[in-house]
């Protein structure tokens, strides 16, 4: 067992050492977009470019460079440490999926990388507001989805 898979007592699936790792790859992505293009590393604001429905300096290709190398940057590093392969929902989950998370993120004026990697670090009011609202609402469904008889956490 590798060093990055070690897990935690009580949660057999956590990874704490490779959650790290991925956080600090994670924020040095968004300082190194930030300070080499001047831009919000929000995947929301990039996937709009990328289908020329939102402004912005980024080239269309660029986007659609980013928004390729999310799932293929998880399959390669998956493939070279090991671990289970990705698993994606059908092509009607994932439209559907696409669209409330279009609309939340509209709404919200950015998604949660945008709002909780780069507006935190930056101390932005709007989003910390924002990152509040996504945990409250997130222990909420759970709340509500265990009281249903729906365990989501185990």
């Amino acid at each position: 067992m590798s060093l990055l898979a070690t897990t935690l007592p009580g949660f057999p699936e956590a990874a704490p050492l490779a959650g790290l790792a991925g956080g600090v790859l994670i924020g040095m992505a968004a300082a190194l977009m930030l300070l080499g293009a001047g831009r919000i590393a929000g995947v929301s604001g990039i996937a709009a470019r990328a289908f020329g429905i939102g402004s912005g300096t980024m080239p269309r290709f660029g986007a659609w460079a980013f928004l390729i190398g999310l799932p293929l940057g998880a399959l390669i590093v998956t493939s070279l440490i090991g671990g289970a392969a990705p698993r994606f929902a059908g092509p009607v989950t994932l439209a559907i999926a696409g669209l409330v998370v279009g609309i939340g993120t509209r709404l919200g004026g950015g998604c949660t990388s945008g709002h909780g990697v780069c507006g935190m670090s930056r101390l932005s009011q709007r989003s910390l507001v924002a990152v509040a609202t996504f945990m409250a609402t997130g222990m909420a469904t759970v709340a509500a989805m265990n009281a249903l008889g729906l365990k989501v956490l185990r």
